[in-house]
């Protein structure tokens, strides 16, 4: 039983030692990598993604969202953005997992009756939430509506919240 018992313990430390992306607000740099990615639909209008890491709350990402709109309209020379659309969503949380057993057997002449229990631990993270907007942009005074932000502000805001 020391025999199953020494290498499934190792494998789980080993394989626990594989610790999730942090959320950085940075680009994003391959197809699972955490980051923003962005789509210019026509001038003045984007959609905005941002995937956090896995376990991140949901409202970092759609921060994230957020400030990289922003960036977009003060780079392209607008002063606020309006949000027509925005999907939250999660990716992975099917991560590998280890199943850890304990049986009993047979052997020669005696035999004995034996149980098996096991476990699985999921070392992937968890689900990692995505958050898309839709955005126009616009110059000048900022209009009213909930759904309208003052660029520079949300600039100032956001990137001076802890991570």
């Amino acid at each position: 039983m020391k025999r199953l018992i020494l290498p499934a313990l190792a494998i789980l430390t080993l394989s626990a030692c594989e610790t999730p992306q942090p959320t950085l607000y940075q680009p994003v740099g391959g197809p699972q990598a955490v980051g923003f990615s962005e789509m210019r639909i026509e001038p003045g209008r984007y959609r905005v993604t941002f995937r956090a890491g896995p376990g991140a709350p949901p409202v970092q990402a759609q921060d994230y969202a957020l400030r990289r709109a922003a960036d977009l309209a003060v780079s392209d020379g607008y002063d606020w953005f309006r949000v027509y659309g925005r999907d939250m969503g999660w990716v992975g949380g099917n991560g590998p997992r280890i199943g850890l057993g304990i049986g009993g057997a047979s052997f020669g002449r005696g035999s004995a009756v034996g149980g098996s229990v096991g476990t699985g631990f999921n070392l992937g993270g968890g689900p990692a939430p995505v958050a898309t907007l839709e955005v126009v942009m616009g110059k000048g005074a900022r209009p009213p509506g909930p759904d309208v932000y003052d660029a520079r502000g949300v600039q100032q805001t956001i990137a001076r919240r802890p991570a």
